[in-house]
C-alpha cells in the first residue's frame, strides 16, 4: 500500500480547464466517475446507494492525510455520520479484515468507502463481503463455487476511490488477502464484490512519491501485459490491455518525473482500471511468483512484478513472438522483436529507478526451496502462455534474485 500527501488545495480545487475533457461518467465495468475534483460527488454516491452511515477504510499512513480527512468531511457536511478503519498492513491479512468487520458491526455501518491503494481497496471489499456472513473468510476463497456460500443480500455496497494507479482493485470482484498461518496469499471472490461506484480523481494522487508512482505504475503494466499475453480467448479484454499498455508507456514517465502532472495522473488511473478490467482474460507467471514472494517477504506487490517482468517475458519468449510484434508496432517501438521489447522494459525500469534484481529488495535464495511449488499452484499460473513446471519457476526466481537475464 502506498500513501500520498495531496493538500486541501490540490484535492478540492476547481477543475483545470486542460482537464475538462476528462470529466466523464462511465458504466463499464461498473459506474465510474472521472475527473479533477470529482471526489466532491462522494455524498451523492452514498445517496444513490442508500448509504447513510459509511465506514471509511484506508491504510494507517494515508488515514492521517488530508485526502481522507477531507473526504470524511464531505460526508459529515452532508449529514452522513461516518467513521474510519485503518488497521491494515501493506499486504492485508485475515486479521485485518476481521477487525474491520468488528468495526462495521459495532458502528452499524451500512456501506464502505474504500480510499487508498490496493491494500485498502482489497481489505475494504473483503470487509464488505464478510460483514453480513456467518461463515469465516476462507470459506469464500476463489475455489470452485465457494462464492455461492455467501449471502449476497447481506453484503454491503462499496464506493472505491483509488489514490494510486496500480492494482485496479476498484474494478475487481476479488480481494487478495494474506493467510499468515500458511504464509500464502489467497483470493477471496464474489461477483458482487465489485464496487458499485468508482471515483477516479487525479488530484488525489498528485502527492504520491516517485518511487511509489513507479512501483504502482509498473504493477498496472504487469496486469495489462499478462492479460494481453494470456492465451485464453477474450478479444475485448485483449484490446483494453493493448491501450492500457500504450497509456502507461506515454504517461508513467511523466507522472514519475512530475507528480503534479494531473493529465498524466488521470491517464495512469484510467490505465490501472483498464489493466484490472483486462486481466479477467488471465494473468501469468509474474503474479504466480509475486504472490508467494509477497507473502513470504511482505514486499510491495507492484515492485515485485516490476522486477520479475523481463525475466518472465524471457521465459515465455518462444510463444510470444507474434503477440509482441503486434504490441511493439502499436507502441511504436523501433525493435519489434521480443528482445527489443525486453530492452524497452529494461529502459523504462532504469528511468523509473526500479532495481534489476530481487536481491536488491532483500529477497534471498532461501525461498527457492519452496517458491517453485507455491508459484506452480498459484491461481495466476493458469493464465501463463507456457505451462511452467515448479523447477522452471524456481529457475526464473533464481535468475531474478541474481539479476541474470
Amino acid at each position: 500500500m502506498s500513501t500520498q500527501t495531496a493538500s486541501t488545495q490540490d484535492t478540492f480545487s476547481p477543475q483545470d480547464t486542460l482537464l475538462d475533457q476528462y470529466c466523464a461518467n462511465w458504466n463499464y465495468p461498473t459506474a465510474i466517475i472521472s475527473g479533477v475534483g470529482r471526489v466532491s460527488s462522494l455524498p451523492s454516491c452514498c445517496s444513490d446507494l442508500g448509504i447513510r452511515r459509511p465506514l471509511f477504510v484506508s491504510d494507517r499512513a494515508l488515514a492521517k492525510m488530508p485526502v481522507v480527512t477531507e473526504s470524511m468531511n464531505l460526508c459529515k457536511e452532508a449529514e452522513l455520520p461516518c467513521a474510519l478503519f485503518s488497521d491494515i498492513k501493506s499486504n492485508p491479512t485475515a486479521a485485518n479484515v476481521e477487525a474491520g468487520v468488528a468495526v462495521i458491526r459495532q458502528g452499524e455501518h451500512d456501506g464502505v468507502i474504500a480510499i487508498g491503494g490496493g491494500s485498502a481497496l482489497d481489505a475494504a471489499k473483503a470487509i464488505s463481503l464478510l460483514a453480513g456472513q456467518t461463515r469465516p473468510l476462507w470459506d469464500f476463497e476463489d475455489v470452485g463455487d465457494n462464492w455461492k456460500r455467501a449471502n449476497e443480500q447481506a453484503m454491503l455496497p462499496v464506493i472505491a476511490i483509488p489514490t494510486t494507479a496500480g492494482t485496479g482493485s476498484e474494478v475487481g470482484r476479488a480481494s487478495v488477502i494474506t493467510d499468515e498461518e500458511k504464509q500464502a496469499k489467497r483470493l477471496i471472490f464474489h461477483p458482487a464484490m465489485m464496487p458499485k461506484k468508482v471515483i477516479l480523481d487525479p488530484a488525489l494522487s498528485v502527492g504520491l512519491p516517485p518511487h511509489l508512482t513507479a512501483a504502482t505504475g509498473m504493477d498496472a503494466l504487469s496486469h495489462a501485459l499478462e492479460a494481453y499475453c494470456s492465451p485464453s480467448f477474450h478479444p475485448m479484454a485483449e484490446a483494453i490491455a493493448l491501450e492500457a499498455i500504450r497509456l502507461i508507456k506515454q504517461y508513467l514517465p511523466r507522472a514519475y518525473q512530475n507528480g503534479a502532472d494531473r493529465e498524466a495522473r488521470m491517464h495512469m488511473l484510467v490505465a490501472s482500471s483498464m489493466g484490472a478490467t483486462a486481466f479477467q482474460k488471465g494473468l501469468g507467471a509474474m503474479h504466480a511468483l509475486a504472490h508467494p514472494l509477497g507473502a513470504l517477504y511482505d514486499s510491495h506487490h507492484g515492485l515485485l512484478n516490476a522486477i520479475l517482468m523481463p525475466y518472465v517475458v524471457r521465459a515465455n519468449a518462444q510463444v510470444l513472438e507474434l503477440k509482441i510484434l503486434r504490441l511493439s508496432h502499436y507502441l511504436g517501438l523501433e525493435d519489434t522483436s521480443v528482445d527489443g521489447f525486453i530492452s524497452w522494459i529494461l529502459a523504462l525500469r532504469k528511468q523509473l529507478e526500479i532495481p534489476h534484481a530481487l536481491a536488491a529488495i532483500g529477497i534471498d535464495e532461501g525461498c527457492l526451496s519452496i517458491i517453485g511449488e507455491l508459484a506452480y499452484n498459484d491461481a495466476a499460473a493458469a493464465g501463463n502462455p507456457v505451462a511452467l513446471s515448479p523447477e522452471q519457476y524456481r529457475e526464473i526466481c533464481a535468475d531474478a534474485i541474481r539479476g541474470k537475464l
